[in-house]
């Protein structure tokens, strides 16, 4: 009889550790299937409704729980690309917690869905020769604290084959961080592989942190100003001595270049245009920037014409947030006379347009 009862006691709590094994199995989730779709997951007994936000459609898609109190959404043939993601919580935009490669942000809540395209983008990983992404922890001595910069060295670099490097100086946008260009923009894959093929020259990549003080609403003009001098301040007091310190880096100013996107793209421009002694290259991917901001270099067309090798102006047609100030930027170099590329593509404020401009930008620099 003891041993019928015990037998039962070890049954029941075979069933009860597997039923609890189960509830409490791992989510797994974005789940890529082998047909090109993609299913979303997220254990949320208590919540009321979730959704999925996906930037391959621009839709938010509702989720159906199950009995467990998981949630689940497949959508079939989502197309190659790096996609953006979020969970739409009972109203609550959040990241997918089971998933661990998250966009860089300031508050953060995108999830990253990577799906490389056959044969691979130019952003996608290739067999290829590849370069080193050095992470720096310094303290600022223009601002008085700890700050962090992320550099990238190309391929060959450590070998030595080469005594110096031009340099380029790559800004985040106002949502990022320094880390958005390489873990979610891709830029360090896409370098690789336009340097592997003859397309770019080797160079150096310099990405701080846009925000020394905080990020700051556009609406706020004079603190904007402030965190524009601060920017400035140390990236010549702090930044780019670190990159000088460390590595063969030219001081040349005809192989410094500066780019960004969107508000990296406004300092691009800001302290580029103002600083012709520093930089001969410039790029700015959906950015904007005030004429009085720029003033030195529009008053002295010839002599900014003279220092500067490119600048180099992109914004795409459904960019509703800037496509007119780029066009009222354009018209204003234009008027005074100020040499520039211009080119207004397909696509709105989104990191899919910002691959294809540093794609397109960077086999341009220092040639």
């Amino acid at each position: 009889m003891k041993h019928v009862l015990g037998l039962a006691l070890a049954l029941v709590c075979t069933f009860a550790c597997s039923a609890s094994a189960q509830r409490s199995a791992p989510v797994v989730s974005p789940d890529i299937q082998d047909d090109g779709g993609v299913t979303f997951r997220l254990r949320a007994p208590k919540s009321q409704s979730v959704a999925v936000r996906g930037q391959w459609d621009r839709k938010t898609v509702p989720m159906s729980k199950d009995g467990e109190g998981v949630w689940s959404l497949t959508v079939p043939k989502v197309p190659a690309g790096v996609w953006e993601y979020s969970f739409v919580v009972d109203e609550l935009v959040m990241i997918d917690p089971a998933n661990t490669a998250q966009k860089p942000q300031r508050s953060p809540t995108s999830s990253i869905l990577h799906l490389p395209a056959n044969p691979p983008a130019p952003w996608d990983f290739q067999d290829v020769p590849h370069g080193t992404v050095h992470q720096h922890t310094y303290l600022s001595k223009a601002l008085n604290k700890q700050r962090g910069a992320w550099v990238y060295t190309p391929a060959g670099y450590e070998a030595g084959t080469q005594k110096e490097y031009p340099l380029l100086v790559l800004q985040h946008g106002s949502g990022d961080r320094h880390e958005t260009w390489v873990q979610h923009g891709k830029a360090h894959w896409i370098l690789d592989g336009l340097i592997a093929a003859g397309k770019a020259k080797p160079m150096i990549v310099l990405m701080i942190d846009g925000h020394p003080l905080g990020q700051v609403p556009r609406d706020m003009a004079d603190r904007r100003a402030l965190s524009l001098a601060a920017f400035k301040n140390e990236l010549f007091t702090d930044a780019i001595p670190l990159v000088e310190s460390r590595y063969r880096v030219s001081k040349d100013r005809e192989q410094r270049a500066v780019a960004g996107l969107s508000m990296g793209g406004w300092q691009a421009l800001s302290i580029g245009l103002t600083n012709l002694d520093r930089f001969a290259w410039i790029g700015s991917f959906s950015g904007a920037v005030e004429e009085n901001e720029i003033k030195p270099a529009l008053d002295d067309a010839q002599g900014t014409n003279g220092k500067l090798k490119l600048p180099w102006v992109a914004c795409g047609k459904e960019d509703t947030r800037l496509i007119e100030r780029n066009h009222q930027l354009v018209g204003t170099l234009k008027a005074s006379g100020v040499k520039h590329e211009w080119y207004e593509t397909a696509g709105d404020h989104s990191w899919p347009v910002w691959r294809n401009y540093l794609v397109e930008f960077a086999p341009r620099l220092f040639r």
